[in-house]
Formats: structure tokens, sequence, C-alpha cells
């Protein structure tokens, strides 16, 4: 059963920062403080945008990042539920050298300076042939993570396609200059792997792939620039956390 509403005394977010994360961090409290119990149901996506006065991309991201959190599963036809009243994060490793991290969230610093307005671009200016090069990547990840592959050349594939459709040739070749050194994973020994949590991890990123595409290919450029930002910045807070270990 789906929690009620007026019940959970959500607060409209102000037009200040990033509106997903003050939406995560409203439901997410809820959750952990045990005002939406374990087995319950999340108020329906329209609720919530009617709630928090947000648009439905806005809940959408927040909603992601519970899942990235492991508090809650959404399936078709049956909403989002509560899974655990504690954070369990996805990641794809247990340790990971301090030499390493600090070489990821260098790259994911760099990212997140370009690729946000890379998709704000590609969202206006792609073309029909950019619309079936980021339709293919995206099935290829899919596949790719289908077939219990790391997907790194299918991740790298998918986010050059967004820098090809800028149509601006210095975004392309800053992806092909770093290559698949941009996709985290690729730094990663297989030693350091963890299969299992990969596959959960890649589950989240396959997930937010699917929201930037939909964004892009809807011409939303700030919905494009949204799901892009907090794509990365999620993947540079998790990688963050290795450094305390």
């Amino acid at each position: 059963m789906a929690s009620s509403i007026a019940g959970l005394n959500l607060r409209k977010v102000a037009q200040q920062g990033s509106l997903s994360v003050h939406v995560a961090d409203q439901l997410e409290s809820l959750i952990t403080e045990g005002k939406v119990a374990v087995g319950e149901k999340l108020p329906t996506e329209n609720s919530l945008c009617d709630s928090f006065g947000v648009s439905r991309t806005v809940i959408r991201e927040a909603i992601t990042h519970l899942k990235s959190l492991g508090l809650v599963e959404t399936r078709r036809g049956v909403g989002t539920t509560v899974l655990r009243a504690t954070t369990v994060e996805a990641k794809p490793a247990e340790r990971i050298s301090a030499t390493t991290v600090q070489d990821i969230l260098h790259v994911l610093e760099l990212r997140l300076a370009l690729e946000p307005a890379a998709a704000e671009l590609a969202a206006e200016r792609h073309d029909a042939a950019d619309r079936a090069l980021l339709e293919s990547s995206h099935q290829a990840f899919i596949k790719a993570h289908a077939e219990k592959s790391q997907a790194r050349v299918e991740d790298y594939e998918f986010h050059h396609a967004i820098a090809k459709a800028t149509k601006n040739p210095f975004y392309n070749q800053f992806f092909e200059q770093l290559s698949q050194s941009v996709i985290p994973r690729a730094k990663l020994l297989s030693i350091e792997i963890n299969p299992e949590a990969t596959s959960r991890y890649l589950e989240r990123v396959q997930e937010e792939h699917a929201y930037i595409l939909e964004a892009i290919l809807s011409r939303d450029a700030e919905a494009a620039r949204e799901t892009m930002f907090q794509h990365l910045n999620r993947a540079r807070s998790m990688y963050a956390k290795y450094r305390d270990q």
C-alpha cells in the first residue's frame, strides 16, 4: 500500500541548487526515520511532483538516488517500494588503491565540468543520425550488462555519442583523446572488482543512461543537463568514499 501523501509533511523545494538532491534528501529522511516503513510504497510519481512542486525528471532523479543507496526498488505496474531503512550502496569494488581513486576523481571532476553542458547541447542539436547512434549505444550497454560484462566499452560509446551529438568537434576530440579512461571502471584491476556488486551498480548506470537518453531525444535541454550532472555526481560521491577506507 502506498504511503499517504498528506501524512508525510513534504515541503516544496526552493529553486536553488539541485532540486533532485533536495527531494532525495527529504525522501531519504522519511525512510531512514521510519515514517515510510519497509514494505510500503512511496506515493506515486504524480503525487510527488505535486507535493514537491517539481517536474517528473526531478522526481525520477531523486528515486534513482534512493535506489543507488539500496533503499527502494521500482517495478513496472507496482511502483516504488521501500526495501530497507539503512543505506547499502552498490559499489563495483570492496577496495581501490588510493592512487587509482584519486585518478578517477580527477577525471570525474573534469567530466562534471563538461558533460552536463554536452548533454544540454546534444538535446538541442542532435539529428536523425545522432538519434540512431545514441539509441544503438544504449542498447549495446543493455546487452553487455545482460551478458555479465563490465560494459566499459559500451559505457564509453554512449557518452561519446552524446559528445558527437553536440556538433562541437572539441567535445568529440576530448572523448577520443581520453578514450575509455574516462570510464572509472576501466581503471580498476580485475582482483578489485566484485562481480555481484558491479552488476547491481551497472543496473543503476543503465537506468541513469535511460533517463539521460530520454531527455536528449525529447529535446529537453534542462533535463538533459540535470540528469547528466546527477549521473556523474553520484559516481563521484560513491568513489570519494573509497578515500576513507
